[in-house]
């Protein structure tokens, strides 16, 4: 199922209970109430969340200096208590860790990592740089932080089992553009983010890909924009298929006679693809899904909505050392 253009990637050993797992800030700083309550689901679920003293550090609107952000990432990866890394929330910051990551010590030290939203730039380029399977999902100070914020069963499926996974979606749940189905390895996140990439030496890989793309609280012309700017970066070429999340307040105010899913199709039309619309991941009103980004999957579009994806992590740390 993987494309030539997508290698395989080193999927990081499952997360079990009583697990230690590590909290970061690489982008903006977060409201202490909600880290709180984060920490309070963490422990519900049966993990041991740790944080380094310096994460409460504020610069401007980032969380501390580029320098305590990215020490505090290369820390997480290089101590073998910690078995996943969360992130606290996105905001804005990521792009700027990104000249001073150590690779190699991400690649030595494979984990689970997990994040959304601004953190999309952190997701794609270790998928891309460091052949990482990474985690399209909850954070700490986001959605794990609400009542019935995330996905359990998603996020245990991802994380935790090792084995394969399929999610049947109704078309009230997730809405077929077009139908077909497709083959390749899924990968996205953000559109901002994965726009802002372009031009850049950490520009996406999307080639051979099933391609998530979610948002919020962009005017259709902005989203329009976007993908515009991505089918002539030529990102569109060779992708598989594409679904989009759940795209909240990206409605345009006011009366209107358009949809934005009218206008994503004005401009994928001519892909002959397989898309659909309102996959909750991300930026969600509830319920977000954990999406593992690097792994073999199929999408099928019909009068309903089915993803199907391999194992995405390994049961075993010595499963994790022979990929190596």
């Amino acid at each position: 199922m993987v494309s030539s253009d997508q290698s395989e990637r080193t999927r990081p050993a499952a997360l079990r209970p009583g697990d230690t797992v590590g909290i970061i800030a690489p982008s903006s700083g977060f409201r202490h109430d909600d880290m709180e309550a984060g920490w309070a689901e963490l422990l519900r679920l049966g993990y041991q969340p740790f944080s380094l003293p310096t994460i409460a550090e504020r610069d401007l609107y980032f969380a501390g200096s580029v320098q305590r952000r990215v020490n505090e990432l290369h820390a997480m990866f290089a101590r073998p208590e910690i078995k996943a890394i969360l992130c606290a929330r996105g905001g804005y910051g990521s792009s700027y860790l990104l000249p001073h990551l150590d690779l190699d010590l991400i690649r030595a030290n494979p984990k689970i990592f997990v994040g959304c939203s601004d953190v999309t730039t952190l997701l794609t380029w270790f998928c891309d740089a460091a052949h990482l399977v990474t985690f399209h999902g909850p954070m700490v100070a986001g959605d794990l932080a609400r009542p019935a914020g995330f996905d359990e069963p998603s996020w245990l499926a991802a994380l935790a089992s090792g084995e394969g996974y399929q999610r049947e979606f109704g078309s009230a749940d997730v809405e077929p553009l077009r139908e077909g189905i497709a083959e390749g390895v899924l990968y996205g996140g953000c559109l901002t983010l994965l726009c802002a990439s372009l031009g850049t030496p950490f520009e996406i890989q999307t080639r051979g890909t099933i391609l998530f793309i979610e948002d919020r609280g962009e005017r259709p012309y902005r989203i329009d924009r976007m993908l515009m700017q991505l089918k002539l970066a030529r990102k569109f070429e060779g992708v598989q298929g594409i679904i989009f999340g759940e795209m909240i307040d990206c409605e345009e105010r006011g009366a209107r006679d358009y949809t934005l899913q009218q206008i994503v199709m004005r401009i994928l039309t001519e892909l002959r693809i397989p898309i659909a619309f309102g996959l909750k991941s991300g930026h969600v009103s509830n319920g977000s899904i954990t999406l593992p980004f690097g792994v073999r999957a199929k999408l099928s579009v019909g009068r309903t909505v089915s993803l199907q994806y391999d194992g995405a992590v390994s049961r075993t740390a010595a499963e994790v050392q022979a990929r190596l």
